[in-house]
């Protein structure tokens, strides 16, 4: 068995520590005196491939931007068509979208269809051009989506279309990726970030399961254990973990938190 001396242990819990502070990128030096007001409203975005994906990856770091203030647009990539066994395209497509504005409303949040297919989502030179324009009109400060390294095709694609708007989008925005399903869908995610949701874990839940067609009751609990492990690698009772692209701006006046 390997040793580690405790000079080196004390290291590496050090750099861990500065690696993981809790709290909400490119926000903390822009709030009013004693944290009041924000003196620089954020236009954050949030990209997922279907209906609960953003919820489930990062609503209680969404509640946390919309509580201060700043505004946060989701785009779904589709409308989760192939997502309700039993129901045709159109009916799943009319349920889960429904769901979205109930999920929205709870995170005080606006929603966006970006109009590809559930289980048919096409990367290509045209679908990058019709999502850069989705993307390029909301004039985000701030974009979170999927990590690509994901089990779910929708997943990767949202994260490709995102990733492919931000090299050509001048000025670009800060790049962001969470996570979800870990183990099961998202892999070998490597935190650079961890978000304290402690005070808005319980909105984060509820728009989770504003998803019932779904079964929030089955897969949420994944998400629940995964918000108290990122809460014990950080230090706080509930987190979520986020991946930062190492050439995303800053912006003057902002900084991580």
């Amino acid at each position: 068995m390997r040793t580690i001396s405790r000079r080196k242990l004390l290291s590496q819990t050090l750099t861990l520590a500065g690696a993981t502070a809790a709290g909400l990128p490119l926000v903390g030096t822009g709030l009013g005196a004693n944290g009041s007001a924000p003196t620089r409203k954020l236009k954050v975005v949030v990209v997922g491939g279907h209906p609960d994906d953003p919820e489930s990856g990062c609503g209680g770091t969404i509640a946390r931007y919309t509580d201060l203030g700043h505004e946060v647009a989701i785009i779904y990539l589709t409308r989760g068509e192939a997502g309700i066994d039993g129901k045709t395209h159109a009916e799943a497509a009319a349920i889960r979208s429904a769901e979205v504005l109930k999920a929205c409303e709870i995170l005080k949040a606006r929603p966006v269809f970006a109009g590809q297919i559930d289980g048919s989502t096409e990367i290509s030179p045209a679908r990058y051009a019709e999502f850069r324009k989705v993307l390029e009109a909301e004039k985000p400060d701030i974009v979170l989506t999927h990590w690509p390294v994901d089990t779910h095709r929708d997943h990767r694609a949202a994260s490709l279309l995102v990733y492919d708007a931000w090299l050509h989008l001048k000025p670009r925005f800060a790049l962001y990726y969470f996570e979800v399903m870990t183990g099961e869908q998202t892999q070998q995610f490597p935190p650079s970030l961890y978000v304290d949701i402690a005070a808005t874990e319980c909105r984060k839940r509820a728009a989770c399961f504003a998803h019932v067609s779904q079964n929030p009751d089955e897969w949420y609990p994944h998400h629940d254990q995964m918000n108290r492990f990122r809460g014990l690698e950080c230090g706080c009772t509930f987190a979520e973990a986020l991946v930062r692209h190492v050439q995303s701006p800053g912006f003057e006046g902002l900084a991580d938190t």
